[in-house]
């Protein structure tokens, strides 16, 4: 069978996985000159540092002056970990998944914390019917399946009028996606995705409904010190100055630092949302052309712009798995990309992050390759067979 030939236009950054994700496209170590390497956190020049960042976060995000915004330990998952350690069972609880880390905080809040949850969960490539879920219980869910590349689409089903407290994972989908603060009362992220900053350090965003729950309601739990947000049944607010609860990478924050900065040099959050949907439609304009390769989500008005999904259709390939992994190691030996295969418990294919520091044109490029990897993998199957 003949073989195909290779692409002439290769991406420039080849770096599309779904976290760490690329660094901004300005990126450079120089950059990070300013960092206080050496110096304590908690010296003025740490300080100030830590506050520009919650700052910055509250400028690009948008964020409600009344909120509070911390910086935590341990990534996206330290932050959801500490939200739900400190704020759950005072209510009955509504755990939602439909993807690997969703179902991640469902063993957590039933097996660890022993809640008695009312757990809702779709497959892969699907959602729950978010309109169905009772918002007078606290609801935990995840806004954008980094790991099935299906999102919600908005918040409206959400009560302006709910009883319960709305815990929300925006791991992927904070600085990609138009967050509706009034309907969140938690929302965690990392730096680590859309802002293409560096692992360990997450995000913590609290309502004023959410400060109340924690200034009113004691977990009949111990809490460890690392997840503590009270003192004397009153919010530690330094936490949410810059006073972290363990010691910071001043590195790390100064590339948070730098990313904000290129955030507002191309418009804000529009444009970050603006780069993530562009990056998507090629994907999805793609898929639309060829018959071999679908969106991993059912639905187009669910799926994710960031942490795009994708299966092969191919009827003829008997070892989807395989396939896939073929695929993405070819791509990778000729180095136009890299760290593409799916998650290890979603469905096989291949997941490309098309986040705001990705840059279209690489992800155009990506789509001549993936369709020559495909055929050069088919030629071969059929070589063989």
């Amino acid at each position: 069978m003949t073989r195909p030939a290779q692409p002439a236009k290769r991406p420039v950054n080849p770096r599309f996985s779904s976290g760490p994700c690329a660094k901004v496209p300005t990126f450079s170590l120089d950059l990070l000159a300013d960092a206080p390497l050496g110096r304590s956190h908690r010296a003025a020049v740490g300080k100030a540092k830590l506050k520009a960042a919650i700052d910055g976060t509250r400028e690009v995000l948008g964020v409600p002056e009344s909120y509070r915004i911390g910086i935590v330990p341990a990534s996206d998952t330290g932050a959801v970990e500490m939200a739900m350690w400190s704020l759950l069972g005072a209510r009955p609880v509504t755990m939602v998944a439909w993807e690997s880390f969703g179902a991640g905080w469902v063993t957590d809040a039933v097996k660890q914390l022993k809640l008695d949850a009312d757990v809702r969960t779709a497959d892969y490539g699907q959602i729950v019917d978010m309109a169905a879920v009772d918002y007078d219980t606290d609801v935990v869910f995840t806004w954008n399946g980094t790991t099935s590349g299906v999102r919600m689409p908005h918040g409206d089903m959400i009560p302006d009028d709910r009883a319960g407290l709305t815990i929300c994972d925006a791991t992927s989908a904070a600085f990609a996606m138009d967050l509706p603060w009034d309907k969140l009362d938690v929302v965690t992220f990392s730096w680590q995705k859309v802002m293409g900053g560096e692992a360990a350090h997450g995000m913590l965003i609290l309502s004023p409904r959410a400060v109340e729950r924690l200034e009113s309601y004691t977990p009949p739990w111990p809490l460890p010190k690392i997840f503590r947000l009270t003192k004397g049944g009153k919010l530690i607010e330094g936490v949410f100055k810059g006073e972290t609860i363990n010691t910071p990478s001043m590195l790390a924050v100064e590339d948070y630092l730098v990313a904000l900065d290129w955030a507002r040099s191309i418009g804000g959050l529009p444009a970050l949302i603006a780069r993530c949907d562009a990056n998507a439609a090629v994907i999805a304009r793609f898929c639309a052309e060829n018959d071999w390769i679908a969106n991993l989500a059912e639905d187009p008005v669910t799926a994710s712009t960031t942490s795009v999904c994708l299966k092969f259709t191919d009827p003829s390939i008997s070892d989807g798995a395989a396939f896939a992994k073929a695929v993405a190691k070819r791509l990778e030996a000729e180095g136009v990309a890299f760290d593409i295969g799916a998650y290890r418990d979603a469905p096989a294919g291949l997941r490309i992050w098309c986040g705001a520091t990705v840059e279209t044109s690489d992800i155009e490029a990506l789509m001549g390759w993936l369709d020559w990897a495909y055929h050069l993998e088919r030629a071969e199957l059929s070589d063989a067979a």
